[in-house]
């Protein structure tokens, strides 16, 4: 049941709540029924000024919430054809935002970002980048990392949404062995739970197909497959996952592969088009787990026009989409200014050009 009236609502709600028949509950000083237009404790108070409004902590549970989650509306996700599709059988599209580099970013791999994410960007999907064989990464400190991916995981399953499990690497390969030891740990982990998609291969760089990356992908997949029969598997494609019509007559043979798709805006036009067509015209699932609104190197001018393009074209073919990056880095392609809080809360004021754009894009499409 979606509210469509403030002035129809609230009387009847204010009723309820003096009858005792609800309770409407507020997590910190964030008020957690949003369906009536208000944010803040403070307009609560000023809009509706007999209702009754608890302070609750971080431990305790919302008692009221009219709205339902996108994993209770989409529920278990699957691939038909080229089409990601929902529990019903119907083609969805996620739109959300990607995690920067889990070591370098980790002060954003907390729960009151994903669920800031969720409740004020509208997210239906977060990624958690797990950087691999980078300075301070994964196979340095796993479990470090680790911890990090899991409580971004743990975070989306408590807030309703999907959550992308990316393995951040550019040279994947070299490393299969703590690539099934990762994802045989998230499988067995959290294998049950419809919210997770697996990634398998960030951005594979000038690598045959069909002699280095189809083989890795075909032996991440089999360990992810003894603990999750079902939950969809993105694979990387070559040249930074741009090369998806390689896959045309050569996709793996799991039934809940997607394919990967990267670009920036302001670099990848026309030309990476074209490629991403000649996969859907032959049936290839595509998934934008990574884009920037701005050049290939994450920074440089940001192509409104170029980003609005690419939009209308996922939003055409019902591919979903990850946005690059929640970070305060001094990039373009970096949602925050420098110094935004790991905690989320960020006023507008704290978001840059990039961020804005993305967010209202989201905002406006997603419904959950």
């Amino acid at each position: 049941m979606k509210y469509t009236s403030l002035s129809i609502t609230i009387p009847i709600i204010m009723v309820l709540v003096y009858l005792g028949f609800i309770n409407i509950a507020v997590e910190s000083e964030v008020k957690v029924v949003e369906n009536l237009g208000v944010t803040d404790v403070e307009q609560a108070q000023q809009t509706t000024p007999f209702l009754i409004l608890k302070s609750v902590s971080e431990t305790e549970k919302v008692f009221y919430d009219t709205q339902h989650t996108v994993v209770e509306e989409y529920g278990q996700l699957s691939v038909s054809g080229r089409y990601m599709v929902d529990k019903e059988g119907s083609p969805v599209q996620l739109r959300g935002m990607s995690l920067f580099w889990s070591q370098w970013m980790g002060k954003f791999y907390t729960q009151e970002t994903v669920r800031w994410l969720k409740t004020n960007w509208n997210v239906t999907i977060v990624r958690a980048s797990m950087a691999v064989e980078d300075v301070d990464g994964y196979l340095n400190n796993k479990a470090r990392e680790k911890a990090k991916i899991f409580e971004v995981i743990d975070a989306a399953i408590e807030e309703g949404i999907y959550v992308l499990v990316d393995w951040h690497s550019h040279h994947a390969e070299d490393y299969i062995a703590e690539a099934k030891d990762f994802f045989s740990e998230v499988a067995e982990k959290y294998g049950d739970t419809p919210n997770i998609i697996y990634e398998t291969y960030n951005e594979p760089l000038d690598v045959s197909w069909s002699a280095v990356l189809k083989p890795y992908h075909e032996e991440i997949i089999a360990e992810i497959r003894k603990y999750d029969p079902d939950n969809i598997v993105v694979c990387g494609t070559r040249n930074w996952s741009q090369r998806v019509d390689e896959v045309v007559n050569n996709e793996l043979s799991d039934k809940n592969v997607m394919y990967t798709l990267h670009y920036y805006a302001t670099s990848h036009k026309e030309n990476v088009r074209r490629l991403t067509e000649t996969a859907l015209a032959n049936n290839i699932p595509i998934f934008v787990t990574e884009y920037g609104v701005t050049d290939y190197s994450g920074d440089g001018e940001i192509d409104v026009a170029s980003a609005n393009t690419w939009w209308n074209f996922l939003d055409e073919n019902k591919i979903s989409w990850c946005n690059w990056s929640i970070a305060d880095k001094a990039e373009s392609s970096a949602a925050l200014k420098p110094g935004a809080s790991g905690k989320g809360k960020w006023s507008e004021n704290e978001i840059t050009e990039s961020g804005l754009m993305v967010r209202a894009e989201m905002k406006a499409k997603n419904s959950y």
